[in-house]
């Protein structure tokens, strides 16, 4: 059973949601009555002149935006490079270079997917993660697929579940054939450039397998975690998990300049939406994903682009 089944907004994401859809809804009935009394030529006074010409301005970015969210947005690919550093690798160790993804959602008819493979290549990566919410139907199998298997070729890539592929279409064997390896209660461990690197993942629902295996790992080497939620960060840190790959949250999918994600679905509401946190011993990451949200929500991405993530690990140095 998952361990947060109830995602709910939290009252800081409410708030801003209600505020949002609001003024929205206030600024296109606003204009609405300005056409309205502009087709029908009613006299107006300068004051109203002003207003209608203002909230007409504004419905008008209104629809740029929708259509910027709709037709430019999902198809825009940035990566982003961050570097952290640990005490767990020798100090003339090479980096290690981890590419992470998260949330294809792919749908029938492919958007980013083929371009991932010549994007991930571009990073040359020592290893690739993927962590979780591969399709919106089992139409866009065989476009994840695809993708996945041309990652796998790339690097070792690994991969768990999340919470659309445990909720959604269980019957569909969704890794099968793409040479990813799946994780769920089970670490690999791996020597990149001579520093032993251990690749732990949970399928959600199996959050109890946290601490039994972060027991296996030997406590002076490297260890990663993917898990599809950033809402593990306290237990990751509390098992001393050095670098946590997550996602989930799109970085809200539709984000505002400043105040960012208006909806994350996690029982941290925004506290951790997007980006780099670090606390205690662990590095968390949470990826803004690839897709978007399935079902009868509308394909769109405002101010948060789709992302694939570049994680440079050094050794950590002292003055």
């Amino acid at each position: 059973m998952d361990a947060f089944p109830y995602r709910l907004l939290q009252p800081d994401e409410l708030a801003g949601f209600l505020i949002f859809v609001t003024i929205v809804a206030l600024v296109f009935v606003l204009a609405g009555g300005a056409l309205i009394r502009s087709l029908r030529r009613t006299s107006k006074t300068p004051l109203q002149r002003s207003v209608d010409r203002i909230t007409m301005a504004l419905a008008m970015a209104g629809v740029v935006c929708i259509g910027y969210g709709y037709f430019l947005e999902p198809y825009r690919l940035s990566v982003t490079h961050v570097e952290i550093a640990t005490a767990k690798m020798a100090p003339n160790a090479a980096p290690i270079r981890i590419v992470h993804l998260s949330d294809l959602h792919s749908d029938p008819k492919a958007r980013l997917e083929p371009r991932l493979a010549a994007a991930v290549a571009a990073e040359h990566p020592d290893i690739v993660v993927f962590t979780g919410d591969s399709i919106n139907s089992p139409e866009g199998l065989p476009v994840f697929q695809q993708a996945l298997a041309s990652l796998a070729k790339i690097a070792p890539t690994f991969v768990v579940e999340g919470n659309w592929d445990i909720n959604y279409w269980p019957g569909v064997k969704r890794f099968d054939g793409t040479g990813a390896e799946e994780l769920n209660g089970t670490a690999k461990r791996l020597e990149i450039h001579g520093t032993p690197v251990w690749v732990a993942g949970l399928a959600v629902g199996n959050e109890r397998e946290l601490e039994p295996v972060m027991r296996r790992i030997p406590a002076d080497e490297l260890s990663v975690l993917l898990y599809h939620y950033p809402d593990l960060m306290p237990e990751a840190s509390a098992q001393h998990v050095d670098l946590y790959c997550a996602g989930h949250t799109h970085g809200g999918q539709i984000a505002l300049p400043i105040y960012g994600a208006l909806i994350t679905l996690s029982r941290f509401g925004k506290r951790y939406e997007s980006g780099l946190f670090h606390e205690g011993q662990t590095w968390m990451y949470v990826n803004r994903g690839i897709g978007m949200e399935g079902g009868l929500v509308p394909r769109v991405r405002f101010w948060a682009t789709p992302e694939i993530t570049s994680i440079e690990i050094h050794a950590k140095t002292y003055p």
